[in-house]
This record gives structure tokens, sequence and C-alpha cells, in this order.
């Protein structure tokens, strides 16, 4: 069985200021969106790394998931989505670690997925799925502006109480390569430069938090101007972004 880190999901009320952030500043380019039951997610990707996705309600019985989520805490991370090969065999690892799964729903062929509550993966919802064949895309939103000079999305920094139990549950179900642990801290990859750093604070609601994203690019730093609309604009979004 395999696992591979896909994309950190966003939700937002006010795609624009993403769009702006990860499109007009650090290069992101459209892969696919559509709409779903009470929700529209779009993705964008970059150089190397995990890919970006937005969310935002649209109403309706089913965008009530989201809705809450944007009341509780406003624009934010969302979610972790790891693209596995056999769902089945994931959910197996799940339970093992004394993890129930849920929202599972494995009744779509093209589909499978199941998702683990933020007090069992120390701090944010993480969804498993089993993909066959790419989502049809819609054409690119009117509002993403054109793409910057290509970035790399070159870290996630996710902060988590129980280290063991985190660096446990995204090498042993999700397959992330321990690079590197110690003083309180654990490097995760997956292929395609996908990188996730663990880090260990206590106190945080849930047992844990994403701290930050990183961003590099490989022939030119940010300029100024790059940095003080990626911080007003990552602001918005309730997310904290740094450039490499």
């Amino acid at each position: 069985m395999t696992a591979v880190l896909d994309h950190l999901a966003i939700g937002t009320p006010t795609l624009t200021d993403g769009w702006e952030l990860f499109g007009g500043v650090l290069g992101g380019r459209w892969v696919y969106g559509m709409d779903s039951p009470g929700y529209w997610w779009g993705q964008l990707e970059f150089a190397a790394g995990p890919k970006i996705e937005l969310l935002t309600p649209t109403g309706g019985p089913d965008a009530a998931f989201l809705e809450r989520f944007l009341v509780a805490r406003g624009a934010g991370p969302h979610h972790f989505n790891f693209i596995v090969t056999d769902i089945r065999a994931t959910l197996a690892r799940i339970r093992a670690l004394g993890i129930e799964p849920v929202g599972v729903n494995l009744g779509n062929p093209h589909w499978k997925e199941a998702f683990l509550h933020p007090r069992d993966a120390h701090g944010i919802v993480i969804q498993v799925a089993q993909q066959a064949g790419s989502p049809r895309s819609d054409t690119p939103p009117a509002e993403l502006p054109a793409p910057a000079a290509p970035a790399s999305f070159d870290l996630v920094e996710h902060h988590a109480g129980d280290l063991a139990g985190a660096t446990r549950l995204f090498t042993e179900v999700l397959d992330g390569r321990l690079e590197a642990a110690g003083d309180g801290a654990a490097e995760l990859s997956w292929p395609g430069g996908k990188r996730i750093r663990l880090v260990r604070e206590d106190g945080l609601p849930l047992g844990g938090a994403l701290h930050h994203v990183r961003f590099a690019r490989a022939d030119d730093a940010f300029g100024v101007q790059d940095r003080e609309r990626a911080g007003l604009l990552a602001k918005r979004l309730g997310l904290a972004v740094e450039l490499a």
C-alpha cells in the first residue's frame, strides 16, 4: 500500500485572497476544480511539493461542515489530503493505531474516502482517499491572476503535543519517510518534494496545529513587494507563510 501527501486544503469565504496569494505571488498553476454538493473547490500546483486546495461553502445542508469551520475559526487550514492505493488497507492501519475513522464512504468507484478527526490527527483533519482517474476540470476561475514565477511548496510545519504519536501516524499509516528526528522535531518526506516537519509544542487546542508553510524559488529571491503582499494575504487566509 502507498500513501502520498497530495494537498493542503484551506477553507475561506473569499477565494480571491487565495488566488492572489498562491497564484499571483507564489506561481501556482491551475490544475482542476469544480462544484461539489455544498462547496466549491479548486487546486493549484507548484514547481514541487503538494498542491493547495481552496474550499468555499456554496450553501445548503452539505455546506454545514465548512460553514461550522469558518464560523468557529475563520479562514484557515482545513485538512491534509493523502491519496492512497488501497483505502481498505489504510483503514486497517488506522484502526491498528487505535483510531476510528469518520466519514467513511467507499461506495463511489471513482473516489473512496475517510477522515481522521483533529483530536485523533494531532490538530488537523486528515482525509485519505482512493482515486480512480483525474477529476473533470472546470475552466480556471476568472479571478485567478496570471501566475508569478514558479515556486516550490517547500515545507509544511505542523506542531503537535504528542510528537511520537504524530510521527507514528505519518510514517506507519501515511507512508512518510523519516528523514531526521531529534531535538523535539521530526522531518518527513514523500515523493515529489513533499515535506512535513513535526515539532513538539504542548498546550495546543486539539493537541496540535499547523504552524506555517514555506515556499522557495530556485532562480530568484522573493522581493520586498512579494513578501508584503504574501504577508497581508496569508493573514486574511488564517495562514502563516514563510518565503525562503
